[in-house]
């Protein structure tokens, strides 16, 4: 059987989709229980029970200082080697996301995957195009970032979920592979002509301050976190592009500029509401 942690997220509800879809055997875990679902509740270890799981999609529990995250994630793989897992295929951060504020949990993560006795395969999945055009902020008839003139790699969520899900339906085939899923470069100034309106750049500083002043319900970690996607985006680290993906997929990866315009259109009617 094949298992997907964080399967009331999106990506993991995405992945969880396109194995059933592919007519593979899968179900999901999640930590708020819901029809159908296992409970997993990476900080409880009572309820990680992995028994009668032959391959696990561990979708990374981000959302947390990097301490909680690792310990989160160690104790999954501890269960996985527990119960007698045969495979696990874990949801990473691309490998130009080395500088960015959430990479070292991931890395960790990857270092323990490979320390341990477990066949593994690592999904370096690039920036979500969701993320990017969610990002953008909307100034009365415009939008405005920090990200300037520089470009993003940027991923269709769904396309990383399909990836994963072919992976997971034969991961024999993947076994020590570490593959870097990145999309096609696109620019903020790109998504706001796709949207019919004018871009505008702001400066780092004005973005921490907007963050640290005017976005309420951050937690602490994430202004550094998002400030430093900001940055790299500005100074170029995050547009190369890899043939990973389109590999996997068996096709061209999804257009991201569609997918980014899309969210920061959402964006703009929820802000409206």
């Amino acid at each position: 059987m094949i298992l997907v942690t964080g399967a009331n997220g999106n990506l993991g509800s995405a992945t969880l989709a396109a194995l059933r879809a592919r007519g593979v055997v899968a179900t999901g875990g999640s930590r708020t229980s819901s029809e159908g679902m296992q409970r997993l509740d990476f900080d409880d270890p009572m309820s990680l029970d992995l028994a009668g799981v032959s391959t696990l999609v561990l979708i990374s529990a981000g959302y947390a200082e990097d301490d909680q995250v690792v310990e989160r994630h160690a104790a999954v793989l501890d269960a996985a080697d527990r119960d007698g897992v045969r495979h696990v295929i874990y949801t990473s951060l691309t490998g130009a996301g080395d500088h960015l504020g959430f990479a070292l949990a991931h890395r960790a993560t990857e270092h323990l995957l490979q320390a341990g006795g477990l066949p593994w395969t690592i999904l370096r999945n690039g920036l979500y195009a969701e993320l990017f055009g969610g990002l953008l902020m909307w100034a009365d008839d415009h939008v405005e970032s920090a990200f300037g003139d520089g470009a993003l790699a940027a991923v269709a969520r769904q396309d990383l979920a399909e990836a994963a899900a072919i992976v997971a339906a034969d991961p024999a085939r993947h076994s020590g592979r570490v593959y870097d899923l990145v999309g096609t470069p696109i620019t903020a100034g790109q998504v706001a002509d796709q949207l019919g309106v004018a871009y505008r750049a702001i400066g780092l500083g004005e973005y921490r301050r907007r963050l640290l002043d005017e976005t309420p319900g951050l937690l602490p970690f994430q202004p550094p976190m998002l400030a430093s996607i900001a940055t790299g985006i500005r100074h170029g680290f995050l547009d190369g592009t890899a043939p990973d993906l389109a590999g996997l997929l068996g096709r061209p990866s999804r257009d991201p500029l569609a997918t980014a315009a899309a969210a920061a259109s959402a964006m703009r009617q929820k802000a409206r509401v």
